[in-house]
């Protein structure tokens, strides 16, 4: 799906609560796990991807954090779940959980 697919599906209600949803890049995720903890040979309890970059990392409940750590650092503020069935988004800066219409969950190994 094209950036602009995503933006066209971003729900109204939305639009209202979080202020960030024009900076959506993301369509493909930057790859099958948490990226730092890969890295390091850390687990992770849930995957969270970056809708700004791609970026996956893992959930609050992980022992990296990284997903959160990576906002951190980049200020990219919108990931979406990167659990299968899961389709909810969190936009970090407006502290508000919505979902999108139209945009499918993640599927991952």
């Amino acid at each position: 799906m094209t950036t602009a697919g995503r933006r066209e599906g971003l729900m109204t209600d939305a639009e209202e609560f979080c202020h960030h949803l024009d900076q959506v890049e993301a369509t493909e995720p930057g790859g099958e796990g948490c990226e730092e903890c890969l890295e390091i040979g850390q687990h992770w309890v849930h995957l969270r991807m970056c809708m700004i970059c791609g970026h996956i990392g893992c959930c609050d409940d992980s022992p990296g954090r990284h997903a959160t750590g990576h906002f951190d650092v980049t200020g990219h503020p919108l990931i979406q779940s990167f659990e299968p069935g899961e389709d909810w988004w969190w936009c970090f800066v407006d502290e508000f959980a919505f979902a999108v219409d139209g945009v499918p969950s993640f599927h991952h190994r």
